[in-house]
């Protein structure tokens, strides 16, 4: 369903880093936790308000992004939003993981980190 070369924002990738450096935390397994983070808090995309540009440099294949958990996303996406296609879906995403780090991202080190999850 997504395809296998994936990126994000520009924003967001920078974001992921920044939480690399202070955790270690790589920016795949961060991405994966941010997308999950706001699917449970019940933020929705859509396509009318969403209109940033996946301009990111790291572009990463689909079993890096998501890893073990490529199928689970790939049912809730299709699940959150059965109306639309590949390449929406991909943005769906990519506003998912920027809407989850915007409240990971401040975190200095790893215990902190993983108390709030």
């Amino acid at each position: 369903m997504l395809p296998n070369r994936m990126q994000l924002n520009r924003q967001t990738e920078e974001q992921l880093k920044k939480l690399k450096n202070y955790t270690g935390l790589t920016p795949n397994i961060s991405a994966r936790l941010a997308f999950f983070r706001s699917v449970e808090s019940d933020f929705r995309y859509s396509a009318d308000r969403d209109n940033k540009k996946l301009d990111g440099s790291l572009v990463l294949d689909k079993i890096t992004w998501l890893g073990e958990t490529v199928q689970t996303t790939e049912l809730v996406l299709k699940m959150l939003y059965p109306e639309l296609e590949q390449k929406e879906l991909i943005k769906a995403w990519a506003a998912h993981v920027e809407d989850g780090i915007a409240a990971l991202r401040n975190y200095r080190n790893l215990k902190d980190f993983s108390q709030s999850l």
